[in-house]
């Protein structure tokens, strides 16, 4: 009878994860005070209640680097393999240019739209 090396693996892998459990358990201090049940606000001591509202103008600057993060997530594959000899066909070149091409426009639209609505500018 043979021991399949997954199943030696996720044993090892439990074994691991209960001692460190463990260990973290016993080695830990018990002793409760006010300062360590004090939430850790980048070591600055938190002042007034957590649950204020943000401004919407944080979502949307968050929402448009996403955006424009994802942008790049598109533009760096194509621009290594598009001009690369093994990259892209030759046939295709030119109609993924036009792809490409086009998706930069969206996005320029996009930001001029953002820019209009003064999301860049702080009051």
């Amino acid at each position: 009878m043979t021991i399949s090396p997954l199943l030696v693996y996720i044993v090892i892998l439990i074994g691991f994860v209960v001692t460190n459990l463990i260990l973290a358990y016993v080695a830990s201090p018990h002793k409760k005070s006010a300062v360590k049940e004090m939430p850790y606000e980048s070591g600055m001591d938190p002042i007034g209640d957590a649950r204020q509202p943000f401004d919407v103008k944080f979502y949307v600057v968050a929402i448009l680097f996403l955006v424009f993060d994802v942008e790049l997530l598109f533009l760096y594959p194509w621009a290594v393999a598009a001009y690369a000899s093994d990259g892209l066909p030759q046939e295709l070149r030119g109609t993924v240019f036009v792809v490409m091409l086009s998706f930069m426009a969206t996005l320029v639209i996009a930001y001029i739209y953002a820019w209009r609505k003064g999301v860049f500018r702080w009051r």
